[in-house]
């Protein structure tokens, strides 16, 4: 019977264990370390980690990795699974995305062992978990004041984490482009294939974006022959496949109304929301600027001119986007940071 190690531990075949990676101390001296939940199966096959809170206040992660490790799927893995359900501790204590130093955790990978403290971070939980993996899914909901539709996010060009994105069987598939010292690129380039989920708020649990995220998890487990798959209880709906995307703006300073919802197809030209003057003198519609999907919104009522309101994702036939990353990069970056 093979143990799994990890750091000074070994799991047997068949065995579950909480772990904890030493990570640094808090100011009042106590000790905070990275907890790693080990579910080493009875059977040998792929090595998969599901990680939640590298940004703080992105707490579902934390709610769908619980979720998963209760489903009595895992009974009969086969394989490895690492769940990892906070990543940045220090963030998700303070309820804040970044790292005490005001560094994003998703920009400094693959990390140091003799940087900042989001490099520490970064470095061990890359070195410890991301690096004994060949899959991973990173889970992820929209930045604060905002929510996202449930959406994959997904490399270009590689057909095997198509696969994985398609039996995740999310509403909408995103190709983006990869981000400079991002997990997802620094797994690429070790080999590791990893999958980006986003849905919902910060700070929030949408129960939809967290059921998908469960669900979906699990099927990119079946999918690669880790647990049994479940006997499906509906038909997904179709998903819709994008490489572009554009952020709809306001138009004026005002308070915020929204016409039309994430989720929702718009067509060019369509008002999607209405910003009005406090003061009930005027209002201003605001107007999708191309076909899509919208994929993401604000939260905020209270809007100022040239704030960013709906973010709608071009539909396109998957041919088309595949034809088109061998000649050319997506047409628009779809960041997990919300750079806009």
């Amino acid at each position: 019977m093979t143990a799994f190690t990890i750091g000074e531990h070994a799991i047997g075949r068949g065995m579950r264990e909480m772990i904890e990676l030493p990570v640094s101390s808090l100011s009042s001296h106590n000790r905070l370390a990275l907890p790693v939940h080990v579910v080493h199966g009875g059977e040998p096959g792929p090595v998969m980690f599901i990680s939640g809170a590298i940004h703080g206040d992105e707490i579902q992660g934390v709610e769908i990795i619980r979720r998963i490790l209760v489903h009595p799927s895992l009974g009969k893995l086969k394989g490895t699974l690492l769940a990892v359900p906070i990543v940045n501790s220090f963030g998700f204590l303070n309820h804040t995305r970044y790292m005490p130093d005001r560094r994003d955790l998703n920009r400094s990978f693959p990390g140091s062992d003799r940087g900042s403290l989001a490099s520490l971070v970064a470095d061990l939980f890359f070195r410890e978990v991301v690096l004994r993996c060949g899959y991973g899914i990173d889970l992820h909901t929209a930045a604060l004041h905002r929510t996202n539709l449930p959406q994959i996010r997904l490399a270009p060009g590689d057909n095997e984490l198509l696969e994985m994105a398609e039996a995740f069987a999310p509403p909408v598939i995103l190709i983006s482009k990869l981000r400079e010292k991002s997990l997802r690129l620094c797994a690429g380039e070790a080999g590791v294939k990893v999958l980006l989920y986003e849905g919902g708020e910060a700070l929030r649990f949408d129960e939809a974006a967290i059921d998908m995220g469960v669900k979906g998890s699990l099927r990119v487990m079946a999918a690669l022959g880790m647990i049994e798959a479940q006997p499906a209880k509906a038909v997904p709906p179709q998903v819709v496949f994008s490489d572009a995307s554009v952020w709809v703006r306001a138009p004026e300073t005002g308070i915020l109304h929204t016409i039309r919802r994430t989720g929702d197809r718009v067509g060019r030209r369509e008002v999607i929301g209405v910003v009005a003057d406090p003061l009930g003198s005027q209002s201003v519609p605001v107007v999708a600027d191309d076909d899509g999907i919208i994929v993401g919104r604000t939260n905020l009522p209270i809007v100022n001119r040239g704030d960013a309101l709906f973010h709608i994702a071009k539909a396109q036939p998957l041919s088309s986007i595949t034809a088109k990353s061998k000649t050319e990069a997506p047409a628009l970056l779809f960041d997990e940071d919300e750079i806009i």
